[in-house]
């Protein structure tokens, strides 16, 4: 789903506004806290049910304001909106129909986001690479989510007999569902990261060619992939008792990015680390595209830090053969200057105090 429409009324700091999209790239300025990283919050919200910047969604409504509304239109007239007040009551809405949660979201838009904080995907545990690759394989493989809703199940029946230390018939029911759908699962996480890391190489050599060679992607089940799990959990009985819950399986899986044969974050710089984050998220919303032939949404904030101008032309070169929609923020048009393309095909929009003006009509 691309989109067409975007109404915001007190979201943030951000005041009503109804803004015309282009379907493929829509470049926003403003100073910082104007509301522009605010915009695509509003965005990400739609796709997630939360935020990038915050757990508490009680943060997102204005202050002047008992609630906030977000809601998006496509070219096809579908429309997705959701309203939060601060008692907690959430309303979404799909085609007019309410009876929804959450949760169906993420099942009518795909967005990614890379923000300065992003870098977590490489400095911090496995949590948020856990996420990132869930989010495709929720996309891309269509199986996977309900493998995935069943495991967590089985999962926390398994934690709680280890917890309360229930051993017998009981634990070994759990042990055995468990162990079958995490190598169910690991069967198709593992297909979709060799999809992933074939895509990617295109991206690496128009982003950071100098050195795509030399990037690979390691893929770790959550046990020994030499030995069966069942073998494993035998062996470790007694740390699970002790610990409380389960230490291997598919909820410990993890893909790490590599550099030869050292941590990719020792090697490269933070621009590079961010040019090879974007051909990664572009990667994946390609390999969206392919499947559902719908065009994901890619949000990237603040486009002006740790990228140079020649980091900045390599990406206008990648959005060049993009197959989603892009938004892009930046203090001024100086940060955005090696990104907007020579024709019009393309959308500029400037936010000031809350309030977000069209200052540039491109062709649709």
């Amino acid at each position: 789903m691309s989109i067409s429409t975007l109404t915001t009324s007190t979201f943030r700091n951000l005041k009503y506004s109804s803004v015309t999209l282009h379907p493929k790239l829509n470049l926003v300025t403003g100073d910082n806290g104007s509301g522009k990283s605010s915009l695509l919050e509003s965005i990400f919200f739609l796709g997630h049910g939360k935020s990038f910047r915050t757990t508490k969604i009680e943060n997102l409504i204005n202050a002047s304001s008992d609630h906030f509304v977000v809601s998006v239109k496509d070219d096809r007239n579908y429309q997705l909106g959701v309203k939060r007040d601060k008692c907690g009551q959430i309303d979404i809405k799909i085609n007019g129909d309410s009876k929804f949660r959450l949760s169906d979201l993420a099942k009518n838009i795909a967005v990614q986001v890379i923000t300065p904080e992003t870098f977590r995907l490489f400095f911090g545990g496995p949590k948020e690479r856990r996420r990132f690759i869930d989010l495709g394989l929720f996309h891309v493989e269509h199986q996977y989510a309900d493998l995935w809703r069943e495991f967590r199940k089985v999962l926390m029946q398994r934690n709680a007999c280890l917890k309360n230390k229930i051993t017998g018939q009981q634990f070994d029911y759990w042990s055995d569902i468990f162990c079958s759908l995490s190598t169910q699962i690991a069967e198709v996480r593992v297909g979709y990261v060799e999809k992933l890391s074939t895509e990617l190489d295109h991206w690496l050599n128009i982003l950071l060619p100098n050195l795509s060679e030399k990037i690979v992607l390691h893929y770790s089940q959550g046990w020994n992939s030499k030995r069966p799990l069942a073998e494993i959990l035998v062996e470790n009985y007694e740390r699970e008792r002790k610990f409380g819950y389960s230490l291997f399986g598919a909820h410990k899986f993890d893909v790490k990015f590599g550099y030869q044969k050292t941590n990719i974050e020792q090697i490269l710089s933070r621009g590079q680390q961010k040019l090879f984050l974007m051909a990664l998220t572009i990667a994946q919303a390609n390999l969206i595209f392919n499947r559902q032939k719908i065009a994901p949404i890619i949000l990237i904030d603040d486009i002006g830090a740790e990228l140079d101008t020649n980091s900045r032309t390599a990406l206008a070169k990648a959005i060049e053969q993009l197959n989603c929609q892009l938004f892009i923020t930046a203090i001024d048009n100086n940060a955005l200057e090696p990104i907007i393309p020579e024709d019009t095909n393309y959308k500029m929009f400037h936010v000031e105090h809350g309030e977000i003006t069209e200052i540039t009509q491109g062709k649709i």
